[in-house]
């Protein structure tokens, strides 16, 4: 993996933060069909990944606030397991309106990096499994792939088993 491999262009929040913080990663633009609601099932369908190397970035409310979940698109948030990662005793989805207005990015382009202030972040534990995994780089049509660790280590994330099958 070459870094900012694909870039030209494409810059957006995620790209900067990863650009910044000297991290590997690789571009891959894809073409987004506005009519898609599915969209970490359509990237994986357009780059021809597995589901389970595509992760998708859900914020959910805890005691102290929000907080972000990265986990596969194949699978959904343990909202449970998730607010124990955190210490908390229950999460529930966040807003969609307050989750862009905190992130910064809409819907479907939501990235664990580069949001507009770093929230507390679980990653599941399922993506240690692969040597790069695929997220929104901060627009829809546009996937980051970059090691777990990097992008645990760039949200100071925790790891653990947040994702459920759907």
């Amino acid at each position: 993996m070459s870094k900012n491999r694909n870039k030209g262009g494409q810059g957006t929040p995620a790209t900067v933060a990863l650009t910044r913080a000297g991290a590997d990663f690789t571009l891959h633009p894809y073409e987004h069909d506005a009519n898609s609601q599915a969209y970490g099932e359509e990237a994986a369908d357009a780059l021809g990944v597995p589901y389970g190397r595509i992760f998708k970035t859900l914020v959910a409310e805890v005691e102290s606030g929000l907080a972000v979940a990265v986990v596969p698109v194949a699978g959904k948030l343990d909202l449970k397991a998730f607010a124990a990662a955190l210490g908390s005793k229950r999460a529930a989805m966040a807003d969609a309106a307050k989750v862009e207005r905190v992130t910064g990015y809409v819907v479907g382009g939501i990235s664990p990096l580069g949001q507009r202030r770093l929230l507390p972040t679980v990653v599941d534990a399922s993506a240690l499994e692969f040597g790069t995994i695929y997220f929104s780089a901060g627009r829809r049509g546009l996937q980051i792939e970059t090691s777990p660790g990097e992008l645990v280590r760039l949200t100071k994330a925790v790891t653990a088993a947040v994702a459920r099958t759907a």
